[in-house]
């Protein structure tokens, strides 16, 4: 346990600008999310954009490649928004999809998952000079998801809180495992955040779910 506060205490001392600025609009974009605020996505934008250059230095170009979807994600998001709702419509409606629509959801996020975490575990054999991924389904698993919440997230679905509580328990328990420890509790913290918004926006008077 005291390795895992040092490990913490010593990141955050020691930590890149450009991580800094991550973290920072990482989690503004979380706060503006569970306020229904459109700010969310340009906190968003900003988030990846730094994120562009803290996954260029460490060389982890399959996270940057995903980055530019989540970027195009991001910008439809802000759009829909703002031009998605009704002309009577104050704000955009926080609904829900229908069983069918959620369980297609899901299966494509499952098939995702399995061709990513493929590519992920044969990256090596493609480019030879890099090494084999760790935990390569896992990490499939939470890239796939998360592209799959920011989906939800752009047409407000209450359903994105259910794919970010996912995300955030698995990737909680993979950067623990592998020793990062800030990042670990790091998304810890967004478990409590994921549940908080699921729960803000179950309160919400803009909850028109049929």
């Amino acid at each position: 346990m005291n390795q895992f506060f040092n490990e913490i205490t010593n990141y955050a001392l020691g930590i890149d600008f450009y991580e800094f600025a991550g973290l920072v609009f990482g989690l503004l974009a979380v706060w503006y999310l569970i306020k229904e605020s459109v700010l969310t996505w340009p906190a968003g934008i900003l988030y990846v954009l730094v994120s562009f250059i803290v996954f260029w230095k460490i060389q982890l170009y399959g996270d940057l490649l995903l980055h530019v979807i989540f970027l195009i994600l991001n910008i439809y998001g802000w759009y829909f928004w703002v031009f998605g709702k009704k002309q009577n419509e104050k704000d955009l409606p926080i609904t829900t999809y229908s069983l069918n629509q959620n369980l297609a959801l899901l299966g494509l996020s499952f098939i995702g998952v399995l061709f990513f975490g493929y590519f992920l575990d044969n990256i090596h054999l493609i480019w030879g000079h890099i090494a084999p991924a760790a935990l390569p389904y896992w990490d499939s698993t939470t890239s796939i998801l998360s592209v799959t919440g920011i989906w939800l997230m752009t047409k407000k679905k209450i359903e994105n809180w259910y794919y970010w509580f996912a995300v955030d328990v698995l990737a909680c328990g993979i950067y623990f495992y592998k020793g990062i420890y800030f990042y670990s509790f790091l998304y810890g913290l967004y478990i409590v955040m994921a549940v908080s918004g699921y729960l803000a926006w179950k309160k919400s008077p803009n909850l028109y779910l049929k």
